[in-house]
């Protein structure tokens, strides 16, 4: 195609379908619709390094401004408001209008805020955007005693983190177990005995019903249970909702997510979409899946670009995750719901250990703690589609690299 692409989002998706359409040679117009004030910037280390540190928001860029300059990317501040299909232009807020040969819905996900009394307060924070992460860096010097709604993985991160600092830490998970959708048992087990042994309580089973405050100011934060909670500021992350409404106002399909086919289109042939806001399907997986991570949207994004200069190919990624909390490195390999056998290979007492988990016979997935060997051969093993047996995996001296002669 030659008209051309405008790509709503400046995360990581919307970053490097831009990159990518260059790498490849698109010789087209390329805008970039980025509605934050910042260049394009790197999210992971926002609940985890950055915010331990004292760097600048220009060490997250993953570009400066004379990459767009040089590769004729046009970096363009505002919001998307309305797609009018038929005539294939976009409508920002600003009062301008965009026309476009095909239009890529980056949008990425949102906060889901929390709906209690005093929930607006200024010190119950959020932790997403670089916006929400220079808030928290400020203001933590200043607080003594922090409670976290939510025990994935940015609650948990950010938790370390506290403690790190200094604070006392409270972290309410309304599951019976940290990290309850997105790892095993035996993975959530492991976390929760390492963040009490820094000292951060964990209550399971409970939620949060008031924030308190007096004068304005957050005093605590009051269970289920009838307990209450002592604290100077709280953090939520009670997870994300996709940023559908672009698309559903314009008359596309949604449901969880922007439902896109294994090649990442919409029901229009002109609009795609990618990352955490597509619901895409996936012959892989044998139905729809809306996955929130890096490598998910990256891929997405290179697997788009090379569909819009010539190379049409079903997306067909291989989905990893990881999560930094404190000294322990989590990474995940594969998707892993729907496991019904969980073979441990190492030792959770030496801090380091895997979970393979296993449907049947069938890998489905690794999560490793502090073992970075483990889960690169987990990516490995799955991109060559191949597994090994329940049996092989618990035994240490079998040689993993062996299954991938």
């Amino acid at each position: 195609m030659t008209g051309p692409v405008i790509i709503v989002g400046a995360g990581h998706g919307g970053y490097q379908v831009a990159a990518s359409l260059r790498q490849a040679g698109f010789a087209g117009r390329v805008c970039l619709i980025n509605d934050e004030a910042h260049l394009p910037y790197q999210r992971p280390p926002l609940s985890k390094a950055y915010i331990k540190g004292s760097a600048g928001p220009e060490s997250l860029m993953f570009r400066p401004e004379k990459f767009y300059q040089d590769q004729k990317i046009e970096l363009i501040a505002g919001r998307a408001v309305s797609i009018a299909r038929s005539e294939r232009k976009l409508h920002l807020a600003s009062g301008e209008t965009l026309d476009y040969g095909h239009l890529v819905l980056a949008t990425g996900a949102r906060n889901r805020l929390l709906d209690l009394p005093n929930a607006n307060l200024a010190d119950v924070k959020y932790l997403r955007i670089l916006d929400e992460s220079e808030a928290l860096r400020a203001i933590m010097p200043s607080k003594t005693r922090a409670v976290i709604i939510g025990a994935g993985f940015i609650g948990l991160e950010f938790a370390a983190t506290a403690r790190i600092k200094g604070l006392d830490v409270d972290v309410l998970e309304l599951a019976p177990r940290v990290m309850a959708r997105a790892v095993t048992a035996e993975v959530s087990e492991y976390f929760q005995a390492r963040h009490r042994e820094a000292g951060i309580r964990i209550h399971l089973g409970v939620q949060a019903t008031s924030i308190e405050a007096e004068g304005g100011k957050v005093t605590g934060v009051s269970l289920s249970d009838g307990r209450h909670l002592p604290a100077d500021l709280v953090v939520v992350g009670v997870g994300v909702l996709p940023n559908i409404e672009l698309a559903a106002e314009a008359g596309l399909p949604v449901a969880a997510g922007i439902i896109v086919d294994e090649y990442l289109a919409t029901a229009d042939p002109n609009i795609s979409a990618i990352g955490d806001c597509a619901l895409f399907a996936s012959p892989r997986f044998g139905g729809s899946l809306r996955l929130e991570s890096v490598q998910n949207a990256t891929d997405h994004a290179r697997c788009l670009a090379a569909r819009l200069t010539g190379d049409k190919k079903p997306y067909d990624g291989h989905p990893w995750f990881w999560s930094d909390q404190g000294d322990d490195k989590l990474q995940i390999a594969g998707l892993t719901t729907g496991y019904d056998r969980v073979v441990l290979r190492g030792d959770p007492a030496r801090k380091a250990f895997s979970a393979f988990c296993y449907k049947g016979d069938q890998l489905l997935g690794i999560e490793s703690i502090n073992r970075a060997g483990d889960h690169m051969f987990g990516r490995r093993l799955q991109g060559m589609n191949r597994s090994i047996t329940p049996e092989q995996a618990a035994d240490e001296s079998f040689d993993l690299k062996s299954a991938l002669a």
